[in-house]
Parts: C-alpha cells; sequence; structure tokens
C-alpha cells in the first residue's frame, strides 16, 4: 500500500506519538475506499464582516467562506489521489489526500477543498479547487502534556499562483496556519481546530469542533 503524504513526509518517530486513533486518519487511504467523517463544528467562520468580501473572493475557489455560525453539521471526505507538480519536463504526479470538508449552513451547503501532498521540502496543503493558494505545513506531535497523541501543523510558508509561476508571499503579511487534530477518548470522537491569522490583524477565520471517521469502501466511485 502505498504510504500516505503524512507518513512520507513526517520522521517515523514523531508519528510513533500519535494517539492509535489518529493514525488511521493519517495513515493511507487504500484504493477503492473513501475516509469518512460526520460531525458538528462549534463555530465556522468569522465575525469581523469588513473581512466577508475578502473571504468571498476565496468561496468562489472553495478555499473559505464569508460566514459565522455555530453548530454546523459537517462531513468530511478524504481520498487517495495524484495531484501534478512542476512542469516541462520537471511535472511529477504526486501521491495526495484530496479532502472535501461539507459544511451546512442555514443558508445551504458549501464545500472545502483542498489536497495535501509530500513534497521535497515538507507537506503541503493547496487549497481550493485549483490549488492556487499553496502551505508549507510543519508537522508536530508532542509526547507528554494536555495534547500529547495530538497533530498539529503550523504553516511555514505560503505561496499563491499566478501568471504560470508561484509567488511566496512576505513573512511579514503571509496568513499563518495552525491545524490541530486530537482524539477524545472519554467523548469517543476525534476533535478539530484549525486557525487561520495574520499579522497585526489576527484571527481572519476559524473553526472548530468534533466528529466521527472511518475507512469504508467508496462505493460511489464505484
Amino acid at each position: 500500500m502505498t504510504r500516505s503524504p503524512y507518513e512520507l513526509s513526517t520522521p517515523p518517530d514523531v508519528l510513533a506519538r500519535l494517539h492509535p486513533r489518529l493514525r488511521t486518519y493519517f495513515g493511507p487511504v487504500p484504493p477503492g475506499h473513501v475516509g469518512r467523517g460526520e460531525g458538528v463544528f462549534d463555530v465556522v467562520g468569522t465575525p469581523r464582516r469588513w473581512l466577508w468580501p475578502l473571504l468571498a473572493w476565496f468561496a468562489r475557489d472553495a478555499v473559505v467562506f464569508p460566514v459565522w455560525e455555530r453548530d454546523v453539521p459537517f462531513t468530511v471526505e478524504n481520498r487517495p489521489a495524484r495531484v501534478h507538480r512542476g512542469s516541462g519536463t520537471s511535472l511529477e504526479a504526486r501521491v495526495a489526500v484530496r479532502a472535501h470538508r461539507t459544511f451546512r449552513f442555514r443558508s445551504g451547503a458549501r464545500t472545502m477543498v483542498d489536497a495535501i501532498t509530500a513534497e521535497p521540502e515538507g507537506l503541503v496543503d493547496h487549497l481550493g479547487r485549483r490549488g492556487r493558494v499553496s502551505a508549507l505545513l510543519r508537522t508536530e506531535v508532542d509526547g507528554t502534556g494536555p495534547d500529547a497523541g495530538a497533530l498539529r501543523l503550523v504553516s511555514t510558508r505560503v505561496t499563491f499562483r499566478a501568471l504560470g509561476r508561484e509567488w511566496c508571499l512576505p513573512a511579514l503579511i503571509a496568513p499563518r496556519v495552525t491545524l490541530t487534530e486530537r482524539f477524545d477518548d472519554d467523548a469517543d470522537l476525534q476533535r478539530v481546530s484549525l486557525v487561520l491569522s495574520a499579522p497585526v490583524v489576527g484571527t481572519l477565520y476559524r473553526y472548530e469542533g468534533a466528529f466521527r471517521y472511518e475507512i469504508a469502501p467508496d462505493t460511489e466511485r464505484g
């Protein structure tokens, strides 16, 4: 079985500290299968309405949405995929996990799309249907403390693809992504928290909630 992007880009001793129930989520999804989760987000979006026009622009590519809602039902589907990276003779098909997170807002369902790949420089998240925005992620797993066994992803570089090339955003203005996934043994739930922030401005967007997850045959794809 092909290893997942997380396994390809993260030292084995780091992944060994993962909670056993998270290893299914961050391990490979076998061909012909789908990783499927269902739960509720306690909050999604931002109450700063002056940011909504900017978020609406990114919503057109299924990255984030101009909302601020509580108790939002959602589903997530993770499927194995290949993402083509590079150009010309250096074009390669990278091992990837493509995720679709469907939020059931009061105004209707909206789906966030991204793809995780293992690149030579590390784990990269390509956001949106076109993957024009990418974030290089640092993987952390605490061995002790309140977050022992949880996986934390922190962006160290953000790039934007335009005019046939990738542009690296300067650290002074680049947004920062922090994603934490942990397993709650008492509730038998996987808990997730994502915060998108920017220098000076602070939090731009966030979601947090809990769900149950399993790997199952992908009957929708035959």
